[in-house]
This record gives structure tokens, sequence and C-alpha cells, in this order.
């Protein structure tokens, strides 16, 4: 029971760096479709900085920068140039994964997967699964508890309101999204440097995809995304569990899927975004 309880923390972190990173970018009024794109750069800059440097440490750091960028990217498409920001988000993942794909011959000298690089260690997956949780609650503290965290939810709700009362729903929603794409970009260092300790192709194998499954599922709050993230995860940890029992391993590969597939079925109807969620603003002149 204790290796099922840890295999699945451990199963689950990426999908709380991403779910939390897609929390803070929603309830700012950016709908962040590029999660996935953002888990996939995050883990292949990582692994590219560390091969290059000998640090893991970099590597990580590097991975989050790289996340941030592409978060900046999208906050300044939504706000700066009102791109609908489905696709923005689409287009973040197709660049994102296909440029990691792609920079896997120019920096490894081969398709499929990068060479083995230095990284976190067991030390460092410990503490960036105790990271992961601790984020959850921090992220809630400072979105109901903290001036920065009431402008960024009104924001998201009414960002005419917010902008009469002297907020700027542009920049909130810039960096609000930065941040956002920093967090989602953990989730991949976790992957390819705590977890593994490589970088390999399509690795992000839809997480992104089940992290918005656990924003909506946890009603856009983060120790709700949180436990939808550890609830998704118990299912790909379940994977390992039911190895021997001759079920199909297709099946097994498909938990998670499913579940978040049956989850949002079954309950995103009774939830209720931000009000401003994914749509545009224009500042009051």
């Amino acid at each position: 029971m204790f290796s099922f309880l840890w295999l699945t923390l451990i199963k689950s972190a990426p999908l709380v760096y991403a779910a939390l990173g897609g929390v803070l970018s929603e309830r700012s009024g950016v709908l962040n479709i590029g999660l996935e794109g953002m888990i996939a750069i995050g883990a292949f800059s990582g692994v590219s900085i560390s091969f290059a440097t000998g640090s893991a440490l970099l590597g990580a750091i590097g991975g989050v920068a790289s996340g941030a960028l592409l978060g900046a990217i999208l906050g300044i498409a939504a706000t700066r140039f009102r791109v609908e920001q489905i696709v923005a988000g689409t287009g973040i993942n197709l660049i994102a994964l296909g440029g990691a794909a792609y920079g896997l011959v120019i920096v490894f000298g081969q398709p499929g997967a990068s060479k083995e690089v230095n990284a976190l260690g067991r030390t460092g997956e410990v503490v960036m699964v105790c990271l992961a949780l601790a984020l959850a609650g921090l992220l809630h503290v400072f979105l109901y508890r903290t001036r920065a965290g009431l402008h960024v939810r009104a924001c998201g709700e009414n960002p005419r309101a917010a902008d009469v009362a002297g907020i700027d729903p542009l920049r909130v929603r810039f960096w609000a999204t930065t941040a956002g794409g920093a967090l989602a970009a953990l989730g991949g260092v976790f992957l390819a440097m705590a977890e593994l300790d490589l970088y390999s192709d399509g690795m992000s194998a839809g997480r992104g995809f089940i992290a918005l499954a656990a924003i909506i599922f946890g009603r856009w709050n983060p120790l709700g995304a949180a436990a939808a993230a550890l609830f998704f995860g118990a299912f790909e940890a379940l994977q390992f569990t039911l190895q021997r029992t001759g079920i199909p391993v297709e099946f097994m590969q498909a938990l998670p899927y499913l579940a978040a597939l049956v989850a949002l079925a079954g309950f995103a109807g009774r939830t209720r975004a931000p009000a401003a969620d994914g749509i545009p603003y224009t500042r009051v002149e």
C-alpha cells in the first residue's frame, strides 16, 4: 500500500504542477490550452541544459525559464494581440512538441530520446513531490488571502470592473500566464530530471490535457485541482499495480485518460469557470 501511495504521488506530481499553472492563468482570464507544450518544453530544455552544463540544478532552472517564456508568449498573444486563446494554445503545443522532437537531433544527434544526463536523483524527486503539494497550498493562500490574488481573480471574473478600480487587467493576465507557464514546465522538469534522467519524444503523453481536466474537476481552485490531479495520478499508478493480473496492457495505459473522461462527463456541467476566462479584454481609455 505504501508503494502504491508513493507511486501515486510520483505520477501525480507533473499533473499537479501543470494544473496549478493552468489555475493561475485561467483565474486571471487567459485560457491555457498550451499546458502540454509547456510540460514538453520544460522537460526538453531541462535535459538539454543539464547535458550542456553538467548541472542538474541549472537544467531545472532552465526548464522552468523555458516554460515561463512560452507562458509569456501566450500572455502577449492573449492580451496585446487579442488572439483567439484556444488557437494560440494549440499553436504553442504544436511548436513545443515539434521543436523538442527536432531539438533531439540538433542537441543530441539522435531522434526519439536524449542521452542520459545529470538528473536530480532520488532526493530531488522527493523534494519536487513535496514542493508540488506545498505549492498547491501556497497558491490557494495567494489567490484567496492576498491583495494580489484578489486582483488576479477580479481580472478573471470582471476585468472591466478591475480596470475601473485601477487594476491593469492586461498586465495581471500577462504575469499570471507567464508564472503559470513556469509552473507547468516544472511538471516537465519532474518527468525528465526527477522521475527519469532523459527526455524522450512524446513523454508528456497527454498530461497537459489531463491537467486541464483536473482544473475543471477541481473547480478552478488550487487545492481542488491538486486533489483531482492526485485522483488521476492514482489511476496511472494503478497500471503498475495491475500489470500482473492479465488485464491487457493497452487498457491499463488508457486508465488515466478514461478516468479523466468519465470525471468530466459526470461533473463538468456542474462547474462554473471564471466569467471572463478566455475572453479578450480591451483596456478602458
